[in-house]
């Protein structure tokens, strides 16, 4: 997988991989998870037709490979679908990245805690490296804030509290992570 196709996928892609990392699923069973009352549509809500879509993206990738078919009383047979190696790298990858912009933290970063929530997985380094990038973007923002007028001043402003919350609930987290 070339790193244009890896920034290429979308979130809903992403759940989609990490998901079968997790164990085998067909996709019904990621349908479920991923449904308004699932343990991640919660979260971050994707639709039937977008998670068979992404199965067949993924598939063409070389990130999920059919692992065998299962016979159902309940419908037609269910491939049930693995990640590849090179699946399971790249989902690993992506889920120790921080998101580049704060605007993303809402859907990606709380995806990605989600995920690692779901495995086990200790969230600090994710955590410590989303606070690192978002703190010089604070200062930015901050300096901005300064010699804006207008509502260049109330868009900097926003951004500036936006960023700063986040940087609050970045530290929240990291101090839970510490002190369980």
């Amino acid at each position: 997988m070339t790193a244009d196709e890896e920034r290429s996928l979308s979130l809903a892609e992403w759940l989609v991989l990490c998901l079968i990392c997790e164990e085998p699923r067909h996709g019904f069973a990621i349908a479920r998870i991923l449904d308004r009352d699932g343990s991640m549509g919660q979260i971050w809500r994707v639709p039937k037709p977008v998670i068979y879509r992404a199965l067949q993206r993924l598939e063409l990738l070389g990130l999920v490979q059919t692992a065998e078919q299962q016979q159902t009383s309940q419908g037609p047979v269910r491939s049930l679908i693995d990640a590849t190696e090179s699946g399971r790298r790249a989902a690993a990858d992506w889920l120790a990245r921080p998101v580049e912009h704060n605007r993303d933290v809402r859907s990606e970063l709380l995806v990605k805690l989600a995920l690692l929530d779901r495995t086990g997985t200790d969230p600090q380094r994710l955590l410590e490296a989303q606070r690192e990038q978002l703190v010089p973007v604070a200062d930015a923002l901050h300096d901005r804030l300064a010699a804006a007028s207008g509502f260049d001043r109330t868009l900097a402003l926003w951004r500036y509290e936006t960023a700063s919350a986040t940087l609050r609930f970045l530290d929240a987290m990291c101090a839970q992570a510490v002190g369980t």
